[in-house]
């Protein structure tokens, strides 16, 4: 009975501290808002549709018929592998916790110890890893365009494959990672740099590398499917939702605007483009519906989240007949054979809306940036540290992407033989048809 009543009397003693303990323990537990981790699943989703079948059917119906499995493959591919490296070493490299550097550490290789939630964002930090894997896989797989009917098989992996680990990751680090161009000032709500212009610079550094297809630029080699190219720039302009909207990492209105300003932007650019067509040509296509839709999606990315609707149609506007003209200069005047235009499109759209964005993420052009004291001396700051973070990943993509395009080619041939090139990569290289026309 001595004991029982001790043991009562110690109970009640720490009665106090358990209950006084118990808000304590509620912060403790995962945070993580489930609305906005169901959008973002959601928005990886979309982004990973946009790669497999989006990028693969638009491109695929661009070339001729005896290369269209070539494509598919080599894009199912490229996501594929850069998914493994995402999770072995990917994540941690571009967001692995250096703030301020050049690169992450490597704390979190193969995903070990993810935290509950990601630091600044009400999500999980595997919903956050899943969201920016799709991000790493999409970027190189866009490179394809520029090597098209040319390139040799093994060598796309490889060089893919290292190309993500020693441009991607360290870009990405150095703006979305807390890296030196974050704390410099450079905005990209979703990829004008980190995607866009890191995949169209080394695609032209590779299509220049790797030689013009034979016949280039005298020979007609017309799309074999414009159906599918439509098809494929639907899924892309839908994916292009989650991209876009899914960067906000929240279901917020930031997260609405981004896609709003997305849509406007792709309808803009689409019409615009085949405007210029028929002014230019007598003709619209719809090949040219696609590519100004596209065009005008790559524009408004780094900056969807952080601008009005209205300033959103300027960017489709301007994205049309800028990427149009940067196609004529890169084939007709410098006969560069980047074969699907990922530079003229992704590159220079890309750029231009990183820069754009200096003046109309600004308040008083609808903007988020608020807006005190002089606004050109705002506009003026704020385009100088763009027009450095467009220097800095520029000159790095196309230096990196030399090094390691040549590296690769030591072990692995660039480019398929002649024979190769003239009957297809399809039954030269993969011993299948895309299509059975017999």
């Amino acid at each position: 009975m001595r004991y029982l009543t001790a043991a009562i009397a110690m109970g009640a003693a720490l009665l106090p501290q358990a209950l006084a303990a118990q808000p304590q323990l509620a912060v403790t537990v995962d945070v993580a808002d489930s609305g906005d981790t169901a959008w973002i699943l959601t928005a990886s989703a979309l982004v990973l549709m946009m790669a497999v079948p989006g990028l693969a059917l638009f491109y695929g119906g661009l070339v001729r018929a005896k290369n269209a499995m070539s494509v598919y493959l080599q894009v199912g591919a490229i996501v594929a592998i850069c998914s493994l490296l995402w999770i072995v070493v990917g994540y941690t490299l571009a967001f692995g916790g250096v703030e301020g550097g050049w690169i992450g550490d490597g704390s979190k290789w193969m995903m070990l110890r993810l935290d509950a939630w990601r630091v600044d964002t009400s999500l999980p930090e595997s919903a956050f890893a899943l969201f920016q894997l799709t991000f790493f896989a999409i970027t190189p797989a866009l490179m394809v365009g520029a090597w098209v009917e040319r390139a040799r098989f093994g060598w796309v992996i490889a060089f893919c494959a290292i190309w993500s680990l020693l441009v991607y990751a360290p870009v990405a680090h150095w703006i979305w990672g807390g890296g030196w161009l974050a704390q410099r000032g450079v905005f990209d709500f979703a990829g004008g740099l980190v995607v866009h212009t890191t995949a169209g610079v080394s695609a032209l550094v590779v299509a220049i590398l790797l030689g013009r297809r034979s016949g280039f630029p005298t020979k007609v080699m017309l799309p074999h499917s414009p159906s599918f190219v439509m098809v494929g720039a639907a899924l892309l302009w839908v994916g292009w939702f989650g991209f876009n909207g899914g960067s906000a990492l929240a279901a917020t209105d930031d997260a609405a605007t981004a896609i709003i300003n997305t849509h406007v932007a792709a309808a803009t650019a689409a019409l615009v483009w085949i405007a210029v067509e028929k002014i230019a040509f007598g003709k619209s296509t719809g090949i040219g519906f696609a590519t100004g839709a596209i065009a005008g999606l790559a524009t408004v990315t780094p900056a969807a989240g952080a601008i009005g609707p209205g300033a959103a149609i300027i960017f489709g506007f301007l994205a049309a007949p800028i990427c149009y003209f940067a196609i004529r200069f890169v084939k007709g005047k410098l006969k560069i054979d980047d074969s699907l235009d990922v530079f003229a499109v992704h590159g220079v759209g890309g750029i231009l809306g990183t820069l754009l964005f200096s003046v109309f993420g600004m308040a008083v052009f609808g903007g988020t940036i608020a807006t005190e004291g002089s606004v050109a001396a705002q506009v003026g700051g704020q385009f100088v540290d763009q027009l450095i973070g467009v220097l800095a990943v520029a000159g790095y993509s196309a230096v990196a992407t030399a090094v390691i395009a040549l590296g690769v080619s030591l072990f692995l041939p660039m480019r398929v033989g002649e024979d190769s090139e003239r009957d297809g990569l399809d039954t030269a290289t993969h011993g299948e048809h895309a299509w059975k026309l017999d």
